[in-house]
């Protein structure tokens, strides 16, 4: 088959949880023999840049990238609320962009084009109108619910006037989109099911994200750093300044009064001023990290503080393939098959969420018990190849070839 990806972002390098979900479907899908064409947005928040990618990866997906300026800008972000259009979506409408994909689809038949988020939504009548190819939705999340969770823990009423406006109009378009596309590929079971109650009868399936199992060599025989916890996240991402925000002022005084010896370890790119500028006890903050998976086997127990989000945190299930106890809510368990004590330990309230990171450490072999469970459910749920395969049997199923 002959695949399109009109991506949001650049795929590659892989760096956060988008582009590595993304890069998991192009990769999977070039190893089992298909033909893949990307054409991606390029900003000033996530630049193309061509140096950074391997020969093979440029010819094997013959990557093409757009600039798109996603600046928000004031003026256009306040006279938006005078209309009924996602200030969200109306960013990534670009004629740059529109003219680049147009030629790609008057050069070359696709059987199937993709689209990475709702915000590639925009370009549907543009491929209607240039190609027969089937049009996929890939829905990283529900896009909305994150903006929704975001206005439900705001405070200041000016701010969440605003941020209901965002998740309401951008509810609008999501879920007018869900009609307009040939299939839908949810990255979780709980979002299929929600895509499925407006998208009329249009298919979905629901396609999670997997690991190539070969990049996470098990057993191994790293040793972690004792007493040690991480975290490891984009920074920029609205939902992981807010949840550690709220870890660093409710569950760390908890967790460092009960146990001092213990220490965090704060990683990810785009670090915001008030954490860089912060102090907090035992608290590190080290930025981007070089290996993500080498910080993650020094350290012995990963927290993930989610307040807000939706769709399903790639950084847990790398964590989990490395085999590590992780401590989370239930929003960063969303779309992961856990059994909470036995693969992955799940709290909501500040003192529940600080009680479950101290039994880590009253509980001989607790942590080992989660990690090696976490790896065993990501061997079954989370295999590359698997879900790379029911993938391109749905993609048969939309083209009448089963």
């Amino acid at each position: 088959m002959n695949i399109l990806f009109l991506c949001n972002k650049p795929p590659y390098p892989a760096r956060e949880g988008g582009p590595i979900a993304m890069n998991m479907l192009i990769e999977g899908l070039v190893e089992q023999g298909h033909s893949v064409k990307v054409l991606t947005v390029s900003s000033y928040k996530y630049p193309f840049d061509p140096s950074e990618i391997p020969v093979d990866y440029l010819e094997s997906t013959l990557i093409e990238a757009v600039e798109v300026d996603l600046h928000v800008r004031p003026l256009p972000a306040f006279l938006n609320l005078f209309t009924r259009k996602s200030y969200h979506v109306e960013r990534f409408i670009n004629k740059s962009f529109r003219k680049r994909l147009i030629r790609i689809l008057s050069e070359q038949e696709f059987d199937i084009v993709q689209l990475e988020t709702v915000f590639m939504a925009p370009y549907i009548p543009d491929i209607r109108k240039h190609s027969r190819a089937k049009i996929v939705l890939r829905a990283h999340n529900i896009e909305h619910l994150i903006w929704k969770r975001i206005h439900d823990n705001t405070r200041w009423v000016p701010k969440k006037a605003y941020l209901r406006h965002l998740w309401k109009t951008l509810k609008n378009f999501e879920l007018s989109t869900l009609s307009r596309v040939d299939g839908i590929a949810a990255i979780t079971k709980k979002d299929a099911n929600f895509f499925r109650q407006y998208a009329g009868t249009v298919p979905v399936i629901d396609v999670s994200f997997g690991v190539d199992l070969s990049a996470f060599p098990w057993p191994h025989h790293a040793d972690a750093e004792p007493n040690s916890l991480f975290h490891i996240g984009s920074m920029d991402w609205i939902p992981n300044q807010e949840g550690i925000r709220w870890f660093l002022e409710e569950v760390w005084p908890i967790v460092n009064r009960e146990r001092p010896i213990l220490k965090l370890y704060l990683a990810g790119r785009n670090m915001p001023s008030w954490l860089l500028n912060g102090f907090w006890p035992n608290v590190a903050v080290v930025g981007e990290v070089p290996d993500a998976r080498q910080f993650m086997l020094s350290k012995e127990v990963m927290v993930v503080p989610l307040l807000a989000g939706s769709g399903i945190r790639i950084k847990i299930i790398e964590a989990m393939a490395n085999g590590k106890a992780v401590v989370t809510t239930p929003v960063g368990a969303e779309g992961i098959e856990y059994t909470n004590g036995e693969n992955l330990l799940v709290a909501e309230e500040a003192e529940n969420f600080a009680q479950a990171i101290l039994r880590c450490y009253s509980e001989p072999n607790l942590i080992h018990k989660l990690g090696l469970n976490a790896r065993n459910l990501v061997e079954k749920e989370h295999n590359r190849h698997k879900l790379i395969t029911e993938l391109i049997s749905f993609y048969q199923h939309l083209l009448g070839l089963l």
